[in-house]
Order: C-alpha cells, then sequence, then structure tokens
C-alpha cells in the first residue's frame, strides 16, 4: 500500500514538473512573440496553458485524493501539500505567459513596446524562463540551494522592472500614455510570473526540511 503510495506521489511531481516546463516554455514564446510582433507565436503560447491546464485538474485531484485516502503523515503529508499549493503557482505562471500573448494580440500587427522598453522587457522575458528552468530542476531534485538560486533571479527582474519604471516616467520618454500602460502591464506580469517561481523554491525548501519561509 505504501509502495503504490509513493508511486502516486511521483507520478505527481511528475506532474508538477511539467506543468512548471510548459510555463517556462510559454513565457519564454510569448517573449518571443512581444520582441518579433508574431501573432503566431503569441497563438501558441494560449496552446502551452490550455496544456498547464490539463494537467491541472488531474494533479488538484490526485493530491486530494492522497489527503483524503491516504491519510499521510509527517514528510508525506508536506508532499501533499505542498503539491496542492504548486499546482495554484504554476497554472498562474502560466495564465501570466498568457497575458503577455494577449498584448501582442491586442497590438498586432504593431509591436507593444519599442527601443529600450522592448529590450528590457525582452531581458526580463530571458530571466522569467530561466527561472521556470531552475524551478523545474528544483521539483524534480528537491535541492535547497538550488531553490535558493530562485531569489537571485527574482532580485533581477525586481532591478529590471525598476529601471523599465525609471524609463517611462523619464522626462526625457517620447512614448505614448498606452504604451507607458502596456509596458507597465507587461513588467509586472514577468515579475509576477519570477514570484511564483520563488514560490515553488520556498515550497520545496518546506517540504525538505519542514521550515516555512517568510515571503
Amino acid at each position: 500500500m505504501r509502495m503504490k503510495f509513493h508511486e502516486q506521489l511521483d507520478e505527481l511531481t511528475d506532474r508538477l514538473a511539467r506543468m512548471c516546463h510548459l510555463a517556462g516554455e510559454a513565457i519564454a514564446v510569448a517573449t518571443d512573440a512581444l520582441v518579433h510582433a508574431d501573432l503566431p507565436l503569441a497563438e501558441r503560447v494560449f496552446d502551452l496553458n490550455d496544456q498547464i491546464e490539463e494537467l491541472r485538474v488531474p494533479s488538484e485531484e490526485q493530491a486530494l485524493a492522497l489527503l483524503a485516502l491516504q491519510a499521510p503523515v509527517a514528510r508525506d503529508l508536506r508532499q501533499v501539500i505542498t503539491g496542492v499549493y504548486l499546482v495554484a503557482d504554476l497554472s498562474r505562471m502560466g495564465e501570466l505567459a498568457q497575458h503577455v500573448a494577449k498584448s501582442v494580440r491586442r497590438r498586432h500587427p504593431g509591436h507593444v513596446a519599442s527601443g529600450e522598453a522592448e529590450q528590457l522587457l525582452a531581458q526580463m522575458g530571458r530571466v522569467a524562463a530561466d527561472s521556470a528552468g531552475v524551478a523545474e530542476r528544483v521539483l524534480r531534485t528537491r535541492d535547497p540551494e538550488q531553490a535558493g538560486e530562485l531569489d537571485r533571479r527574482d532580485d533581477e527582474l525586481d532591478a529590471l522592472n525598476r529601471q523599465l519604471l525609471d524609463l517611462i516616467q523619464d522626462p526625457g520618454w517620447t512614448g505614448t500614455i498606452p504604451a507607458a500602460v502596456d509596458v507597465t502591464l507587461l513588467a509586472r506580469f514577468y515579475e509576477r510570473f519570477g514570484d511564483h517561481t520563488v514560490e515553488v523554491g520556498r515550497r520545496v525548501i518546506f517540504l525538505v526540511t519542514g521550515e516555512q519561509l517568510s515571503s
């Protein structure tokens, strides 16, 4: 019975890691669509998010079934509870990538941003995608040291977000008000994506150590 239980836990972990992989791919594709004003790429993000959502429902159901039917304790209980919360984090990451794609679709055939603003957003997209890759490895390895790397990458995203805000508030910036709104929202989407990867790391640390880190 316990062997079957741990097999199911492994299946849940694999689903979560696949969701994280898809979220990373989605934010990378959304960023390419943003930089190139590429509508087909933007549409692909919606397909990737659909795949994430297809994994979300069975993951939630499996985690809740394990809680209800197996009555896990100690670390096993932490793993199941962590899985429940991770499903929400990973689903939200897919939604944030989709928000970037929606911006591309809304402004097509034009670019959502241009010049230095677009360059900074592209950089945020690369950092966000890299963070998702680290988060996937953390989920598979349960390595607290790698989980700590996610905080550093999140700091990088925060710094880029501040640069963007400084840019559009500079009196010399020549962009329009709608462009400023678009840039602000996009930067927020990337920043929040990074925040969720950090949560993945913190939840894995809780799983391994039992220590609940503060945000």
